[in-house]
């Protein structure tokens, strides 16, 4: 499985689980074994009085504009972080977690890293707007008092793009 392919994830479903998410509070979320390829179990995800709720991926731009229709989206981000930044943390995640072997966990690394500009891309023409994690913190927090997110505020052309 390619798990960096949309193809690898049911978006239908995961539309349906935020607008039960929205609508009851909890619902059952799949839980992953990428070591092995598949889904392995479900929990259950408890969000009863949160006034809203953070749903985050390498896909979640891919349901933006469903989630944006039916009433479910507050906001809508792609993180712009530096490349080498997220190449170590991610090689050192999948090394930790022992996800695939090390010399396929770098060749992927590397092939991701030289991805990640048109990944970018991609995810702000699905709808999702290009931003630092700080900026999505502020918006996040901004949120929570019940008000529309502000603009934005780091959106400095050619960084990170």
């Amino acid at each position: 499985m390619d798990w960096d392919s949309p193809d690898s994830w049911n978006a239908a479903a995961a539309v349906e689980t935020i607008a039960r998410l929205v609508r009851d509070g909890k619902a059952e979320v799949p839980v992953y074994a990428i070591g092995a390829d598949r889904q392995v179990d479900t929990r259950t995800l408890d969000l009863t009085g949160s006034p809203l709720f953070v749903a985050e991926g390498i896909f979640a731009a891919e349901i933006v504009a469903e989630c944006r229709r039916r009433g479910l989206l507050a906001g809508a981000y792609a993180l712009r972080r530096p490349r080498g930044a997220t190449f170590l943390r991610r090689l050192a995640r999948d090394l930790a977690e022992q996800r695939k072997a090390p010399r396929v966990l770098l060749r992927r690394g590397v092939a991701l890293l030289r991805a990640e500009p048109a990944v970018l891309r991609r995810q702000t023409g699905l709808g999702a707007e290009a931003a630092r994690a700080s900026e999505v913190l502020r918006r996040v927090a901004h949120l929570l008092t019940g008000h529309p997110a502000p603009p934005a505020t780091d959106d400095l052309p050619g960084r990170g793009r």
